[in-house]
């Protein structure tokens, strides 16, 4: 008799429990669930270590898809005309805030909706942003500004290349102004001749390499949406064309690369999750310093010098903080 009253008792507080969920359940498919305007540069699958991170840290700080947030992802596929029609249709589906790279097409489309970027370039010079320290406007989140990020690649390309004169730079038309700015300037100080090809869509690429092919010793690739969607065919490209590649970011070189030196673009996106709980919780952009890379990382491919028959100095593969093999 006790095993059944037990039995009874359990099977009661069983029908209690599904009660209590299932009017849970109810009351959260009736309340509205603060929803994110996702706006990916490039595509799912290049941008999936980055996007986890940002989602690993919402998670950390209480926010879970489909349980309190809503996200909406829209990928731009290295396209640029596709900002501006993603940052409008963030817009008229009025989200709570818009997440993105560099901000300019969100920033265009509204001056209410909160923007975090996660990659802005120079949110002063575009006009972003008042000051790093007072955004003052509906933008914050995290800068690309650092010193001299472009002139200390090329100080390390040419440890590598002692004898480095002619660099080419492959630059996506209307992006990176600011790093090719820097480019030029330090390419003068360090006595290198700079062949610069623009490309707007995926088809330019390989006539830019046949373009620069016997032309130049080394190649720059500045990160952009066109560069990042194709990475793996620009690395691939350039080793057919026995051609060393320096990067800002390590993904270029875990896809073949030879070289990356910059911000970790996974320790970015995390810290972008800490602006948009602080909006979502109320927070106004104006009130949220802009914050600058913490993080820097010069990665190595080993197997990519191995395939250019080069030899990596010693001193340069004890100062790297990966060296891929």
């Amino acid at each position: 008799m006790g095993f059944a009253m037990r039995r009874r008792d359990f099977t009661i507080s069983l029908a209690g429990a599904m009660v209590a969920w299932s009017l849970v359940a109810r009351g959260q498919q009736g309340t509205k669930l603060l929803t994110i305007g996702f706006m990916g540069a490039g595509t799912a699958s290049s941008w999936s270590e980055w996007t986890e991170a940002f989602l690993q840290r919402l998670r950390e700080l209480g926010w879970v898809d489909g349980r309190n947030i809503s996200i909406e992802y829209r990928w731009a596929e290295g396209n640029t005309v596709r900002y501006a029609e993603i940052a409008n249709e963030f817009v008229r589906l009025k989200v709570d805030v818009i997440f993105t790279v560099g901000g300019e097409a969100a920033k265009q489309a509204t001056s209410s909706i909160p923007i975090v970027g996660a990659l802005m370039p120079d949110p002063i010079e575009h006009g972003l942003v008042a000051s790093l320290a007072r955004p003052g406007g509906n933008v914050t989140g995290l800068s690309l500004l650092a010193s001299d990020l472009a002139g200390k690649r090329l100080e390390v390309l040419r440890e590598v290349l002692p004898d480095l004169h002619r660099l080419g730079v492959l630059a996506q038309v209307g992006t990176n102004v600011v790093e090719l700015s820097e480019v030029r300037t330090s390419a003068k100080v360090l006595g290198l001749d700079v062949v610069q090809l623009d490309i707007r869509r995926a088809d330019d690429i390989p006539s830019a390499f046949d373009a620069l092919k016997g032309r130049v010793e080394a190649l720059y690739v500045p990160a952009n949406p066109l560069a990042n969607t194709n990475r793996v065919r620009i690395n691939n490209l350039a080793l057919d064309a026995r051609m060393p590649t320096v990067h800002g970011f390590r993904q270029y070189v875990e896809t073949g690369g030879l070289i990356s030196y910059g911000p970790s673009t996974t320790d970015l996106f995390r810290r972008s999750g800490d602006f948009v709980d602080k909006v979502l919780r109320g927070a106004k952009p104006a009130d949220l310093p802009v914050e600058q890379p913490a993080k820097f990382e010069l990665i190595i491919n080993l197997k990519t010098a191995k395939a250019l028959g080069l030899t990596m100095p010693p001193a340069l593969l004890g100062r790297a903080d990966e060296v891929i093999e």
